[in-house]
């Protein structure tokens, strides 16, 4: 594996990352990975069920070799693993350096011989070829350029590799998400100016169908496809956590983040509108959403398709 190697800064960035994408990377090593911890049975737990369906419509098979792109904690990492088995292998990739520490923390113990993980920045990292099969769960969504991030995954499959991602549909097919959207609007507008960095272009920003299957395209990705995965979403044990999970992550949280401790006397206000906003999903198990994702399938090019692709 080419490792992408160097100092890493004290954000725990490790070069290189794309210059357009260093701010998203700060965010992913700072302050996005302590609420990802802090909430990491909603935000990721939650999408498991997700990741298990896109993993059943495009499986990864015994004995291939797979990547899985933004690993996060690396669980997915580790499902890829005990699905492809002993002659197999899956490396877990992610740009944020204090992810990938606790993914390696948590595969210790795990019995799994056929696991690595790398810090980089999948736009611009240099993968290793030969890889039968890509996958991601909610990782593909924060590149600047995800054309040339698609592209040198393309690059890194094997002719006739397979790439499977599951990314967020539209916030209104997402209703929890919008209403605390609207929520936080009527009180305040993305700041112009912040100490904190941006997570890039946003967990919505390849939900329109159209959209992505030509960033596929020019990618040099072929047999493309898009499945809607419609399944609830625990979002909190109860309305008080609902409404913390909200105003710590997605796009709420990420404006009410940037504008730091300058309006704290608007969040009392927020939260209780935001309470009122998500009570709908209140329920005896937990507030469950209904949720809303697209399952991605696509082909590296096989023969002299694989030639074309790379002219």
């Amino acid at each position: 594996m080419a490792s992408n190697t160097g100092s890493a800064s004290t954000i725990g960035l490790v070069e290189p990352v794309a210059a357009t994408n260093r701010e998203a990377a700060e965010a992913w090593s700072g302050s996005l990975f302590d609420r990802f911890v802090k909430f990491r049975d909603l935000a990721t737990a939650g999408l498991g069920a997700h990741g298990d369906e896109a993993m059943r419509v495009h499986p990864p098979r015994p004995g291939e070799r797979a990547l899985d792109l933004g690993c996060g904690f690396g669980d997915t990492t580790q499902q890829i693993a005990a699905l492809v088995g002993p002659e197999g292998e899956a490396v877990g990739i992610d740009v944020s350096e204090p992810f990938v520490e606790q993914a390696r923390l948590e595969l210790e113990g795990s019995g799994l011989e056929n696991v690595r993980f790398m810090t980089g920045d999948v736009q611009v990292a240099e993968l290793e070829h030969g890889f039968d099969y890509a996958f991601s769960r909610m990782g593909i969504m924060f590149f600047a350029n995800p054309v040339q991030a698609l592209r040198n995954v393309r690059q890194a499959l094997v002719p006739g590799g397979r790439f499977c991602a599951v990314v967020w549909r539209r916030k209104l097919d997402n209703e929890w998400v919008r209403r605390a959207e609207l929520v936080v609007e009527e009180y305040l507008e993305h700041p112009e100016e912040s100490d904190e960095p941006t997570c890039g272009p946003g967990p919505f920003s390849m939900a329109d169908a159209d959209t992505v299957s030509e960033q596929l395209r020019i990618a040099g990705f072929g047999e493309i496809s898009l499945r809607r995965c419609d399944l609830p979403l625990k979002i909190g044990n109860d309305l008080d956590h609902a409404v913390e999970f909200n105003m710590s992550l997605g796009p709420a949280g990420e404006v009410l983040r940037l504008w730091e401790d300058r309006i704290d006397e608007l969040r009392p206000k927020i939260a209780s509108d935001l309470r009122e906003a998500l009570a709908e999903f209140d329920g005896p198990e937990g507030v469950i959403a209904p949720a809303s994702t697209w399952i991605i399938g696509a082909r590296a090019p096989t023969g002299g398709e694989a030639s074309a692709a790379a002219q």
